[in-house]
């Protein structure tokens, strides 16, 4: 099995991330436990940055803070020159509260609040991808009573399908985000006329763990055609591009992502292409990936519970977390590889399927995994769980929340809190007619 980033088995047969030992970690800081490399989130934002060329200013990096948003997190992607996307007031808090820049984050959302629309514009934000008629409204008049220009994005839906789940589609007809491409040049013409607006560029987003590139390439082509026939009717000259994200990562052995140096070249080739056939400036290229950023550099180890065997041959592994600490099988069937941290050396010999602690029979976290012997106590990593597993973790069942942990160089750093009792109780309030007599 290819292992990602730091993580290798050492000379005792043990499974180790950036010179650590898992078993190690799991001892200091309990299980579940979050485990993020962090010379691999650095290493991959570097090749993101590389592969578009952002140092010549071809483009701009932004990452995809819904992936995985701490305030750390926030440091390390700044520090390596990238921008970020945010969806949400808690997202712009957390990067506000990290001291990320706001003049390099644009903020996404189909339903901004007025109080997350007027957080953003009083700390500064940079970018607003508008999704709608409403927003843009509202947009306007908030930006006009303060005497600003906000710059914005239009986002547009291109009626062009990703080949991924259902559930992770943002492209295509009827999708709940963006304007209808029919919509876009009187949502263009709209902009040029509400005071405050100040019309930057065009945004799309196609879906999430996409393996192809052709449907960025016909993404691309369509929204410079856009981008001509809007300045033909408007005047408004598309200065930025973005392409969103969604660049799929490599979860089985039967994933085969594209490196970031190919997603690079083809785009960048496609844009410059586009850009001469349209007879238009080539516009600065946005992209933003989340998922290949932290996904890879992210893993979570578990300690086996309870083993049993049922008739038909099955055996249930259960480990200390599941699908409160990880939605991701449950909700879309996703798929993942484990190992053995204390056994990693071992062949495998049993096939077994991992499930979770909590009271429903969806909580599988890999089914028919191949692993040597398994034993209660043992460590089980379940590999590339960065993205989305910590971002949408829930006390389902009352769980608390696992820590996580940054390691880099034999070091590791407590960069999330483990949730205790207490902490479940944190938002609880009793009504004065239920209090204890």
């Amino acid at each position: 099995m290819e292992l990602p980033g730091t993580l290798r088995i050492n000379e005792r047969g043990q499974l180790e991330l950036g010179g650590i030992e898992v078993t190690a970690l799991a001892a200091v800081f309990g299980t579940p436990l979050y485990l993020y490399d962090e010379a691999l989130i650095r290493d991959n934002c570097r090749k993101f940055c590389q592969a578009f060329r952002v140092k010549e200013g071809w483009s701009q990096v932004l990452y995809a803070g819904k992936a995985f948003l701490t305030t750390a997190m926030c440091r390390i992607v700044h520090s390596e020159g990238l921008g970020l996307d945010v969806v949400s007031g808690g997202e712009i808090y957390t990067a506000i509260e990290a001291g990320f820049p706001a003049s390099k984050i644009y903020f996404h959302g189909n339903n901004k609040t007025y109080e997350e629309i007027c957080l953003a514009l009083e700390a500064g934000v940079g970018h607003f991808v508008v999704d709608n008629f409403m927003e843009l409204e509202t947009l306007s008049r908030l930006s006009a009573e303060r005497g600003k220009k906000t710059p914005v994005l239009l986002r547009i839906t291109p009626g062009i399908e990703a080949h991924t789940h259902r559930y992770i589609q943002t492209g295509q007809e009827g999708s709940k985000f963006g304007f209808p491409l029919a919509q876009a040049l009187a949502a263009a013409r709209r902009a040029k006329e509400l005071p405050g607006i100040e019309y930057r560029g065009l945004h799309c987003h196609l879906g999430s763990q996409i393996m192809e590139i052709n449907p960025y390439q016909q993404t691309l082509s369509l929204l410079m055609d856009l981008a001509r026939a809007i300045k033909g009717n408007t005047g408004l000259v598309t200065q930025q591009l973005n392409l969103g994200g969604g660049f799929g990562i490599r979860y089985t052995p039967e994933d085969r992502p594209p490196s970031p140096a190919l997603w690079g070249e083809t785009l960048l080739a496609c844009l410059e292409e586009e850009s001469r056939k349209n007879k238009l400036p080539r516009p600065l290229l946005l992209v933003e990936p989340g998922r290949a950023i932290i996904g890879p550099a992210g893993h979570t180890a578990y300690r086996v519970g309870t083993i049993k065997e049922v008739p038909g041959g099955r055996k249930y592994v259960a480990v200390d977390g599941g699908m409160a600490d990880n939605i991701r099988p449950a909700l879309y069937q996703a798929k993942y590889m484990a190992v053995l941290a204390n056994k990693a050396a071992l062949p495998p010999s049993e096939e077994v399927t991992i499930v979770g602690k909590c009271c429903e029979t969806g909580d599988v976290l890999i089914e028919n995994i191949a692993l040597p012997p398994v034993e209660p106590g043992d460590i089980l990593v379940v590999l590339n769980t960065g993205a989305y597993s910590y971002s949408m973790a829930s006390n389902y069942n009352r769980l608390p929340r696992p820590a996580g942990v940054l390691v880099n160089q034999g070091r590791a750093f407590l960069i999330l809190k483990r949730e205790d009792y207490k902490d479940l109780l944190r938002q609880d309030l009793i009504p004065p007619h239920l209090a204890l007599k």
